[in-house]
């Protein structure tokens, strides 16, 4: 399927709500690196709020203090989801496998 054809403005206003998109998912990493935010409670959150819920799990793991590339594929496996799976897409028990992993 081919992409549609924009206008000049239509362009400009993807490109705008896709920077402002990006910026607000590298606060919501930078808050869980910081410890402002804990992962339980982002991820409880991941339905309501878009930019969370838009946002791959590998990489709100990886923000996480103390776990890397490695540990948070192990942990994934460990839950059995897939490492592509987003925040929104992840079901009750997917989450709280996730969470225990985690403990």
């Amino acid at each position: 399927m081919a992409l549609p054809t924009l206008t000049p403005e239509q362009r400009a206003e993807a490109l705008a709500k896709a920077a402002e998109a990006r910026k607000a998912r590298s606060e919501l990493l930078a808050s869980i690196k910081s410890g402002e935010q804990s992962i339980d409670k982002v991820l409880s959150r991941a339905k309501e709020n878009k930019t969370i819920g838009k946002t791959k799990v590998t990489a709100l793991l990886k923000a996480v203090p103390g776990l890397g590339a490695v540990k948070v594929a192990a942990l994934l496996e460990q839950a059995g989801i897939d490492p592509d799976r987003r925040a929104a897409g992840l079901g009750e028990r997917q989450r709280a496998a996730l969470l225990d992993a985690l403990k």
